[in-house]
């Protein structure tokens, strides 16, 4: 009967061990469980913040690369003007002196219309070269 007695007492603490164990097991599971979802939602909310500051990034590239283009764009009408600009420039330089002599050519010949329109003889305005 001791036997009996013994084993149904070791039976009873085998049972209880494993209850003990199962428990612990369930509470690692459940810790783990917890860990894991906590785990997720923090690299799910990483990829979702990733995923933000990419697209911002593509933005700001698209912006920056349409504002390249059109300084690039101004940059070229800019070289356009300059070269016309140039070649104006150019045009007046090469004959200033002829238009300089021209014009007092043209100053002279009023002067002598105005002399002779002011009653001054013609021949008097002659003399006067």
């Amino acid at each position: 009967m001791g036997m009996i007695q013994t084993i149904i007492n070791d039976a009873k603490t085998m049972e209880a061990e494993v209850i003990r164990a199962e428990e612990d097991a369930q509470k690692a599971y459940e810790d783990f469980v917890k860990d894991s979802n906590a785990s997720i939602q923090e690299k799910t909310k990483s990829q979702v913040n990733k995923d933000e500051e990419r697209a911002k990034a593509t933005e700001d590239l698209n912006q920056a690369t349409q504002d390249k283009e059109a300084a690039l764009l101004e940059l070229e009408q800019l070289s356009n003007y300059n070269a016309e600009l140039h070649s104006s420039c150019d045009f007046i330089m090469k004959n200033f002196e002829i238009r300089q002599t021209g014009r007092d050519e043209e100053i002279e010949a009023l002067k002598q219309a105005k002399g002779i329109l002011s009653g001054a003889k013609f021949i008097q305005m002659l003399k006067e070269d």
